[in-house]
């Protein structure tokens, strides 16, 4: 099947592709040259219940079909999106604004491994068993019914199969939405799940912003798990509709993550990886690092070396190899992110390195592109270090011993990731067990095994996704009670 991305975008609802009811569309646009490319269907409430009755009818079939047999659909799509691997990376980086190296590398094998592992979970997972005196009891987990999966637009592909996949495996039927600001690889998941044979209804894409569309599957009654990764903004509005309605929640909000540079760690390793953790995809990862704390001795070696190798980025069109960054993913989103190097400014902070636009010349000078931004001189309390800011910014702040460091850790009112670099076992043990994250890694950063749990504490959500976690989230466990 040759697959094709048309100018206007269709949902898929019930195995067919389809305009939104209203007819609205929104401007898709190219951030790395400012151009629209393509429109969005502006899908609402009509075309969510469509998906709805499609999902239900297919409901009856795939909840009971054999766990062989979704196993062979999951594994069948995980085969196609490494068929159509570089067509998907092509299509992620004209969408997204990333480097195309980077497409390649992690976004698109990411999305089939997340296919792959939950295809064999789903003839893996199992349930508990509790032996009595007088009887025994054992737990059946069964699907929810219709599940909505909301992802958001840094890691379009990787992160919208990180929740539909599981969601299927467990036997439930999906509404899902990309975001709007990056739907062209949802709406070419589609066209692969067709072809790789996933029954119509089972899985419906709709397009659309949040307060038309997200707000729809969020409200309906029929929806009774809603999986949502965003901003915690977004977060706190799904969560004042869906609780009260007593839908099930997973919730993967902001981050304000830290990354605890220790005298004695392996300087070469760590440069490099905070190097990654600072710009990775111009900093529009929700795990990045983006306040760098530093022990005072090694401060002034850091930040030296620091500056030299983020001034080494080059900052360019994402379709050239050499381009280390590439643009910001939405002309609102770039605004923001200036607006925060301004307010930096304000507050008292010194730019080290960055803090500007970027007009690269030829066919991205229209783009939305920043320069690698380095700001010290702000303590732990400014907005700075306690909003997240989401773009290539960074701060550095000195700290003389482990308590110190695991107070300016804890300074925000997020805590999904950290990172601690020492080779002091029982410092990196002590580091681990009191910083208020739900992902702590030492020595490395993004190193992830699809079988952990993954999200966040306090302002960074609810609930966990990844591996046993995900299967348990979108199944509902009944007791049942035998007596010998």
């Amino acid at each position: 099947m040759e697959i094709e991305i048309p100018y206007n975008l269709e949902n898929y609802i019930g195995g067919q592709f389809l305009p939104p009811d209203s007819h609205n569309y929104i401007d898709n646009i190219n951030p790395a040259t400012g151009k629209v490319c393509g429109l969005i269907p502006n899908s609402s409430e009509s075309d969510v219940n469509k998906a709805v009755q499609s999902a239900k009818v297919a409901f009856e079939t795939w909840s009971v079909s054999s766990t062989e047999y979704r196993f062979k659909i999951l594994n069948k799509i995980a085969d196609l999106i490494d068929q159509y691997h570089e067509f998907l990376a092509l299509a992620e980086t004209n969408d997204n604004g990333k480097p195309l190296w980077l497409s390649k590398e992690v976004d698109i094998p990411r999305a089939s491994s997340n296919f792959r592992f939950f295809a064999t979970a789903s003839i893996q997972f199992a349930s508990e068993s509790h032996a009595m005196e007088s009887g025994i009891n054992y737990t059946l987990r069964q699907p929810i019914g219709i599940v909505g999966c909301i992802s958001p637009w840094n890691l379009p592909l990787y992160l919208f199969t990180w929740k539909i996949a599981p969601a299927l495996a467990a036997g439930n039927c999906v509404i899902a939405k990309p975001s709007e600001v990056t739907p062209v690889t949802g709406y070419l998941l589609a066209k692969i799940c067709k072809e790789a044979g996933l029954p119509d209804g089972v899985l419906n894409i709709v397009h659309g912003d949040g307060p038309n569309c997200g707000e729809a599957i969020v409200q309906h009654p029929s929806i009774k798990a809603i999986s949502f990764t965003g901003s915690t903004r977004a977060g706190q509005r799904i969560a004042s509709i869906a609780a009260p309605m007593f839908k099930k929640l997973s919730l993967e909000l902001g981050g304000k993550n830290p990354n605890i540079i220790f005298a004695d760690c392996d300087w070469n390793k760590m440069m490099f990886n905070t190097i990654r953790s600072s710009f990775g995809n111009q900093g529009q990862i929700c795990l990045c690092g983006s306040r760098i704390l530093i022990e005072a001795s090694i401060y002034d070696k850091f930040k030296n070396e620091f500056i030299e190798r983020a001034k080494r980025l080059t900052v360019g069109d994402p379709l050239l190899p050499t381009s280390k960054q590439g643009a910001i993913v939405s002309k609102t989103h770039f605004e923001k992110i200036i607006s925060c190097i301004e307010l930096a400014k304000k507050e008292g902070g010194r730019i080290l390195h960055g803090g500007n636009a970027i007009k690269p010349s030829g066919r991205c000078e229209e783009g939305y592109f920043i320069e690698p931004t380095i700001i010290e001189n702000l303590g732990p309390d400014c907005k700075t270090n306690t909003e997240e800011i989401f773009g290539p910014v960074v701060t550095l702040q000195k700290f003389t011993d482990k308590d110190e460091a695991i107070m300016l850790a804890n300074a925000t009112q997020y805590g999904l990731a950290a990172s601690v670099w020492t080779q002091d076992i029982s410092n990196a043990n002590y580091m681990a067990s009191n910083i208020e994250s739900g992902i702590v890694w030492i020595n490395c950063w993004l190193e992830r095994d699809l079988r952990t749990p993954f999200g966040g504490i306090k302002n960074s959500g609810v609930g966990r996704e990844g591996g046993w976690d995900a299967m348990r989230f979108f199944t509902e466990p009944k007791n049942v009670c035998i007596q010998y």
